[in-house]
């Protein structure tokens, strides 16, 4: 066979390169390759510059340092005397006095800083806070001083924003408006209005600044307006202007009290033609002069939809400074969630409040209502309880527990649609004041209503929504049942 037939002439132009087909994905290859090289060398020399700097930082810690002033730049918007007073606490407290005199040395100079650095983070004032330890200006400071540098940008004082939001089982479409710093002191001015399908009209204002160093407790005064659609329940819409002013302060670890004053004028009004003697008879103006206070723990992985963790509120309120209400109340809240198996939690919830009148007869506005999605499933909304005729009047005593088993769908874990078995039971009623308090309680606790079902549970952040199928299993004769499907929107849930 000829030279020519086993090898025969390479056409013009010819790609020449061998292998032709993979010389792309050799570079890409060694492009990576280079890539990788080049972070592994400047992770090396980083991981070098760090512990070298560790080193010496811990060889100096017990060198003489003193902290001659702090300077925080770029906060045009903060009074000085506010800054003052969030940090000399800390700048004071961090020197030791030993029998020689007052020791100050580098570490305890790098604990300040992270200190006073966490507490302008915590005012919310900053979208960054920048450090730095540079040699003091005063020429007149020791030659050991210092001074901490603290580079920071403010954030823009105004926002305005308009939504629609569900919650607490009704839609309602807002504007808000929000000043941050208002007086240079981490003050918050809060602004809304909304228009909603059973709030017709609301209107809330409200000031919220710190009242201490460490920003651990805020006092709040606001005013707000509202009208309410109440037809559903008790034939009336109510209206209500009132004024509140609050101090609220951590207590320890996960616990908060919170303590205030609230005065507000209350108008039953536009009863509907079918309105029970009852709520003609409440319709009209009052008002209610009182204080309260709350002490709330909270240790839930998720305010919402929790797997583990407990929570509990005690509430107290005392009205009759003044006005025409006269009453204490009392209640209390509790959950405790805990997971089972992969994907598996139950959950445990209990409600339970007293309300006992003092000189004068209780009040419509005052009483407790009970029932509904977000209450005891499977009745209809504040449908347990007391009745006149079609309206729902209110009581004295209730109490409410739900029990939950919440599971994952299933392949699908990271959804935010869950499923949940649910048994609920509570009861609504009058105290007799012929009686003794116990046996109220014990009749309350030995006749509940109860309700059970399946359905789902989805999270749309802020709200939880819930889609569910349940029965009534234990019904008062005066009590307005919901069977079938029944759809739940709100911030609580039994």
């Amino acid at each position: 066979m000829s030279e020519e037939l086993l090898h025969p002439p390479k056409p013009p132009l010819h790609n020449s390169s061998a292998p032709r087909d993979k010389e792309p994905k050799e570079l890409e290859k060694l492009r990576k390759w280079q890539e990788e090289r080049m972070t592994r060398r400047l992770r090396g020399e980083y991981e070098s510059a760090v512990m070298h700097l560790q080193e010496v930082v811990d060889g100096n810690l017990k060198t003489p340092l003193s902290i001659a002033s702090v300077r925080i730049e770029n906060a045009k918007n903060t009074r000085k005397s506010f800054l003052g007073s969030l940090i000399d606490p800390i700048v004071t407290s961090a020197t030791t006095t030993s029998a020689e005199g007052p020791e100050s040395n580098l570490e305890s100079v790098l604990h300040t800083t992270r200190k006073v650095a966490d507490i302008l983070v915590k005012t919310d004032i900053f979208t960054h806070v920048d450090a730095q330890i540079e040699r003091s200006r005063d020429p007149l400071a020791p030659h050991n001083a210092v001074d901490l540098v603290f580079r920071t940008k403010e954030r823009g004082r105004w926002t305005v924003s308009s939504a629609t939001e569900l919650g607490n089982n009704e839609g309602s479409a807002n504007a808000s408006a929000t000043i941050r710093n208002v007086f240079g002191g981490a003050e918050t001015l809060t602004a809304n209005v909304s228009l909603g399908t059973k709030t017709k009209r609301s209107f809330s204002a409200a000031l919220n600044a710190p009242l201490t160093p460490n920003l651990n407790t805020f006092g709040n005064l606001s005013v707000y307006a509202l009208d309410r659609d109440q037809t559903a329940f008790s034939s009336c819409y109510e209206g209500l202007r009132g004024v509140r002013a609050t101090i609220k302060g951590s207590a320890s670890g996960k616990a908060t009290h919170e303590m205030g004053y609230e005065a507000v004028y209350r108008h039953i009004r536009d009863l509907a033609p079918t309105a029970s003697i009852t709520m003609r008879e409440a319709a009209g103006e009052t008002l209610k002069s009182s204080i309260f206070h709350s002490w709330i723990y909270d240790t839930r992985n998720d305010r919402i939809a929790a797997t583990k963790g407990a929570y509990l509120k005690l509430y107290h309120e005392y009205a009759g400074l003044g006005g025409d209400a006269s009453f204490y109340k009392t209640e209390a809240e509790g959950q405790v969630s805990r997971p089972i198996a992969a994907g598996l939690s139950f959950s445990l919830a209990a409600r339970g409040g007293l309300l006992l009148g003092l000189n004068k007869s209780l009040l419509f506005s005052d009483r407790f209502q009970l029932g509904g999605p977000t209450s005891v499933r499977s009745f209809k909304a504040n449908g347990l309880g007391p009745h006149d005729g079609p309206d729902s009047v209110g009581g004295d005593i209730f109490y409410s527990v739900g029990a939950s088993l919440i599971s994952n769908i299933p392949k699908k874990p990271d959804w935010p649609v869950k499923t949940h078995l649910w048994v609920n039971a509570g009861r609504l009623d009058n105290v007799d004041r012929s009686r003794p308090l116990a046996d109220t309680v014990q009749d309350l606790l030995t006749k509940p209503s109860i309700s059970a079902g399946v359905g789902l549970i989805y999270r749309f952040d802020p709200v939880r929504v819930e889609v569910n199928f349940g029965v009534p299993l234990v019904v008062s004769k005066s009590d307005g049942t919901r069977k079938g499907i029944q759809v739940g929107v709100g911030l609580e849930f039994l």
